[in-house]
């Protein structure tokens, strides 16, 4: 037979060689673990940004009617304008053809 202390330390080779493969399995959990949540968290960063970019897509495209509107309104702002000066130029032909008429009149 075996003595007892051999027995004994067996034993405790036995149990660390089967603690240190539990060790290191829970090692391998705890990183597969961690991979996963930082997949997780990388989609949910490129989730984020691409509602990011929508949004500002969106804004961008806000922005480009209103500039397009403004620009109409500019359009028909110049054209009254132009409509305004004519008729001033049309008025003040005519005041001077009247105040000449009455000029050759009182003669």
């Amino acid at each position: 037979m075996v003595s007892k202390p051999t027995v004994l330390v067996f034993l405790l080779v036995i149990l660390i060689v089967t603690s240190q493969f539990e060790w290191k399995q829970q090692l391998v959990n705890e990183l597969e673990s961690k991979s996963n949540n930082q997949k997780h968290i990388s989609s949910r960063e490129e989730l984020i940004k691409d509602k990011i970019i929508l949004s500002q897509e969106k804004m961008i495209q806000r922005l480009n009617d209103f500039i397009q509107n403004l620009q109409q309104q500019l359009v028909q702002c110049r054209g009254s304008n132009v409509t305004v000066n004519s008729s001033k130029a049309s008025l003040t032909s005519y005041i001077s053809e009247i105040q000449r008429q009455q000029m050759m009149d009182d003669r």
